[in-house]
């Protein structure tokens, strides 16, 4: 039995050899599809258990993991930027505010199925639209939730409340807790 991270990400790759030795990444194919109007503790989960199912649907026999990471600011979910202006919009909107970061989690084993969701509250610096403009020519927020990463630069993050590695996309004490609870070897 293997154990499967169903995610393309390279920082969820990165966080779930933290916790997990050898594992495959078999990232889903299936468009997503998701009730916008859910609140976004609700969204994260239905996400990732789509991407986990997708997966699991081939690989029945293996530990499946999906995963998905919103930023929710001002009552509005916010996704990968689809531009370059779009990034930029969202960074000046977050400059010296505080927003929430939300993980979904499911991990599919056999007959189990454990899912649930992790929040960490964010505290950006204030930004100078110098910083703005140079952070989003470096390409670093393009592929990010909420057009950035914490890890990224000490200059982002004033302070946060919660998980860090949930923040980054993937809150590895609640999976080791849950790979633990079902008998997953890791």
């Amino acid at each position: 039995m293997k154990i499967i991270l169903a995610s393309a990400s390279p920082r969820r790759r990165e966080l779930l050899s933290k916790i997990v030795k050898e594992f495959d990444v078999i990232p889903s194919v299936k468009e997503e599809h998701a009730d916008d109007r859910l609140p976004p503790e609700k969204l994260v989960q239905q996400l990732a258990r789509q991407k986990a199912e997708d997966v699991f649907a081939g690989h029945g026999d293996d530990t499946v993991i999906g995963a998905d990471t919103v930023v929710y600011f001002d009552g509005k979910v916010l996704g990968k930027p689809a531009d370059e202006e779009d990034a930029k919009r969202t960074l000046r909107a977050l400059s010296g505010k505080t927003h929430s970061v939300y993980t979904g989690w499911c991990v599919l084993h056999g007959k189990e199925r454990e899912q649930g969701y992790s929040r960490s509250d964010v505290t950006f610096c204030r930004l100078s639209e110098e910083f703005i403009e140079e952070y989003v020519r470096s390409g670093s927020p393009m592929d990010k939730a909420g057009s950035y990463g914490i890890q990224d630069d000490g200059r982002l993050v004033e302070k946060y409340e919660g998980s860090y590695t949930n923040i980054i996309g993937l809150p590895v004490e609640e999976l080791r807790a849950v790979l633990r609870k079902i008998g997953v070897s890791i």
